[in-house]
């Protein structure tokens, strides 16, 4: 079993976590609690420093797609809603019954949102870009501020949008 290492990136919107192994990313979460900075082995392996280099450029408005090995444990039904989640277009949006119906049956959509939540590697795999049946913010474990920051930054970059939300 590969050893996990962490490190942390200070972006706009707050202290990230980057975790992970030599060979993939298994979670960036924002810290807003000094409790969740005491646990892991410290160290930055060459994915966790490809991972800062790339939200570093993200955040810059120079990056719109990542790169990089991920892994997160899951249900087969998680996997397939975490996926679902990559295809999301940088500066879009989808609903959350969108998103039930793009796993092939509507009324999953509680189980959906359910998972959206549990997403460790938050922008790589951009939960964020998920929002309610009537356009309207709702649920970010970053907190709706970021949610909100975070689909700003990508609707100005991708179309010169400045005000969203």
């Amino acid at each position: 079993m590969e050893e996990n290492y962490y490190s942390f990136y200070e972006s706009p919107i707050g202290l990230i976590r980057i975790g992970g192994t030599e060979s993939y990313i298994s979670e960036i979460s924002f810290i807003d609690n000094k409790d969740q900075l005491q646990y892991g082995k410290p160290g930055v392996s060459e994915i966790i420093h490809q991972c800062t280099e790339q939200l570093i450029e993200f955040f810059q408005g120079a990056r719109k797609k990542f790169d990089l090995p991920i892994h997160q444990s899951g249900t087969e039904f998680q996997q397939k809603v975490w996926n679902q989640l990559t295809e999301i277009n940088y500066g879009k949006t989808i609903s959350y019954l969108d998103l039930a119906k793009k796993l092939g049956d509507e009324k999953v959509i509680r189980a959906a949102a359910s998972t959206n939540g549990k997403n460790k590697i938050s922008i790589v795999i951009p939960c964020h870009r998920v929002i309610g049946t009537h356009k309207n913010l709702v649920g970010y474990s970053g907190g709706l501020w970021r949610k909100k920051w975070l689909l700003q930054h990508e609707f100005r970059i991708a179309n010169g949008i400045q005000v969203l939300f």
